[in-house]
């Protein structure tokens, strides 16, 4: 079960406690529902911890007090109104700080720290990135010897990645005949088949989680054969499922 409002903050808090820490969450609709559940609700009372929902339509500097904001609102709006929370708050705790996930709204940048480890390999082992470029506009789009050191299948993604509807608009391009439908700025990238699994490593403080989850499916040399054009999806984990109803 989920909260579909903030709730006002209870008169006192669990018997023989005090409220310990209040963490305002600002989230989209659809990771709140995911996230923010009467069982976690529950589990963070227990511990004197209060979530509060976060108006996002008041000004954030009228709501809390928090001892922590966690969000995941993007936009020169709300990094104004989190900067200013911050400047008459400055104990506050925001996670995750937009000046500390900058280099993530790019696909480019997010990945060049991977290209800069120094990673001693034994045997047969791998580590990397897949061959990538980034095509600017639709003219470069056009002209095969931008992409053509590229091996199809690729993988076309927007260059910014600021966790909008639109940044998570993808396509699996499976031929030259596919492209044309992209709209620059992109990211083409390799597709390396992978079993159809990605492991999400996920990081707070010390705190480090990871986590299977489904992926993309292999595609054969035969299977790419068969296929044309290109298979435009929002999240891996939606193609994911239905490939697997569709076999």
């Amino acid at each position: 079960m989920t909260l579909s409002m903030a709730e006002e903050p209870p008169s006192s808090p669990p018997s023989g406690h005090r409220w310990r820490y209040r963490i305002g969450y600002a989230l989209a609709p659809k990771k709140q529902e995911s996230f923010i559940r009467d069982s976690l609700v529950g589990l963070a009372r227990d511990r004197s911890i209060y979530l509060i929902k976060i108006d996002t339509v008041k000004p954030l500097i009228e709501q809390g007090p928090f001892d922590c904001v966690l969000h995941k609102i993007y936009g020169d709006d709300w990094r104004r109104q989190l900067a200013d929370y911050k400047a008459k708050n400055p104990n506050v705790v925001i996670v995750d700080a937009p000046e500390a996930i900058e280099r993530l709204h790019n696909r480019i940048s997010m990945l060049q720290v991977v290209s800069e480890l120094k990673i001693v390999r034994n045997g047969g082992e791998t580590f990397g990135i897949p061959k990538q470029i980034v095509i600017y506009d639709a003219e470069t789009l056009r002209d095969a010897g931008s992409w053509e050191r590229l091996k199809f299948p690729v993988i076309a993604k927007p260059l910014v990645a600021d966790g909008s509807a639109k940044s998570h608009k993808m396509s699996l391009v499976y031929n030259h005949g596919g492209l044309s439908s992209l709209k620059p700025p992109i990211v083409l990238q390799e597709f390396v088949n992978h079993g159809g699994v990605i492991f999400k490593v996920y990081v707070a403080g010390e705190y480090v989680k990871c986590v299977k989850r489904k992926s993309l499916p292999d595609v054969s040399e035969e299977k790419l054969e068969s296929l044309g054009g290109a298979l435009t999806f929002s999240q891996v984990s939606n193609l994911a499922s239905n490939e697997k109803t569709d076999e």
